[in-house]
């Protein structure tokens, strides 16, 4: 699926549009072309300041999130690398938490590219070059760092000595790259484990707790394993909703408790859960052009586990009418299964800009209605609706809605 952004600032979208014509399409593992290209910035991952590192099928930006939160709250700096953007490409790079701005993103692509030259670096590879060499070159405590796709062979896990590593949970996701079992995907995230650095890892099924430990023991990474080693406390509510929620939050605190060079209290902790944000996650649009001021929800699950998450809020807070775009690279059948019984209608979108299973068919197949266009789908469309299917389309909504992150 290829990556693209566009900006509003013509400088910026200058140095992206020499990204597209340089960078090959799609998602590329591997990591000799991220070593060239960052041998070439000189080595900017060796200048970061103390980092968490964390993977995951589903949960890991959340469990981001509320690292940032809550070292934020314990009064410190943190920079952040996250995955996809939703709205404007500056969301992927926070700088000592503020975005970062049109003129620093600029200026850091054209340095990156034209170190990149004939490396063939890809879409993913070229911006976390630009994270990590940003990061380097602005003091901060700490930096909070997503793993894109998978772990071993992602471009972050060029951090030879993070302070602590973390694996949200794990799906079947991405099967072209990762493998098509659970325990091949598993040893893929168990990827980022170093020697010597505490890897905490929320409780999956045996067979992927075995292959993840089983890489991590090769490595030398001591494992914390929620169920074995620590249990999850169900009062650490945060301001994202779902069960899910509760598992990440707890994530991120047992991967704050195995470190001891940014002591973050249990005070500090709490008071961030309840700021942290991560758009379209179970959100509610405020009024806007899109939502017209009809109660209107947005989120991302873009696989069937997101979807399994999605399930099990509808039924605490009822069912909707279900606007559903689903990339051609994921299982649309799954998707519409695990929701159904919590639609009172389903309304089939393309998701803009990006292949996607066609809405026509995927209304034949599963009933419903089709629309050419989200806006389409919305009008005259009663409350309560939810829109979801693609982290894309969330973000086509923000964008229509005016609701930009920042």
């Amino acid at each position: 699926m290829p990556d693209f952004a566009r900006s509003d600032d013509p400088a910026v979208q200058a140095q992206l549009d020499r990204l597209a014509q340089l960078s090959p399409g799609g998602d590329r593992l591997g990591l000799d072309r991220i070593t060239r290209l960052l041998d070439r910035l000189g080595r900017p991952q060796d200048r970061l300041p103390p980092a968490f590192h964390v993977a995951g099928t589903n949960g890991k930006g959340s469990t981001c999130a509320f690292l940032r939160a809550a070292i934020e709250a314990s009064g410190r700096t943190v920079h952040i690398f996250t995955s996809p953007h939703l709205v404007r490409f500056n969301e992927r790079i926070r700088i000592a938490g503020t975005l970062i701005t049109d003129e620093q993103l600029a200026a850091f692509l054209s340095d990156v590219l034209d170190a990149a030259g004939d490396i063939d670096a890809s879409f993913f590879e070229v911006t976390t070059a630009v994270a990590f060499l940003a990061f380097a070159r602005t003091p901060a405590d700490a930096a909070v760092i997503e793993v894109g796709l998978g772990g071993r062979l992602d471009a972050t896990n060029m951090i030879d000595r993070p302070l602590v590593c973390g694996i949200a949970a794990l799906g079947i996701d991405h099967q072209q790259f990762l493998g098509n079992s659970l325990v091949e995907i598993a040893g893929e995230k168990a990827g980022i484990a170093k020697p010597g650095v505490p890897l905490v890892v929320l409780s999956q099924p045996p067979e992927a707790e075995a292959a993840i430990q089983h890489v991590a023991d090769l490595r030398g990474a001591p494992v914390q394993l929620e169920g074995r080693d620590w249990t999850i406390d169900p009062t650490l509510r945060s301001s994202l909703l779902g069960d899910h929620q509760v598992r990440n939050a707890n994530l991120a605190w047992h991967m704050l408790r195995q470190q001891d060079h940014i002591p973050i209290s249990r005070a500090s902790f709490l008071s961030g859960l309840t700021s942290a944000q991560w758009p379209a996650r179970f959100q509610e649009l405020a009024p806007g052009p899109l939502t017209q001021g009809v109660e209107t929800w947005l989120d991302g699950a873009h696989n069937p586990e997101a979807a399994k998450s999605l399930a099990l809020l509808l039924v605490d807070h009822g069912p909707k009418h279900i606007i559903l775009g689903v990339l051609a690279n994921k299982d649309a059948d799954a998707i519409v299964d695990t929701l159904r019984p919590h639609a009172l209608s389903f309304t089939f979108v393309p998701v803009p800009d990006h292949a996607h299973h066609d809405p026509q068919e995927l209304a034949r197949r599963f009933g419903g209605h089709s629309a050419n266009s989200l806006e389409d789908a919305l009008n005259d469309l009663p409350a309560p609706r939810l829109i979801a299917g693609s982290l894309y389309l969330a973000g086509e909504a923000l964008r229509l809605n005016e609701q930009v992150p920042d």
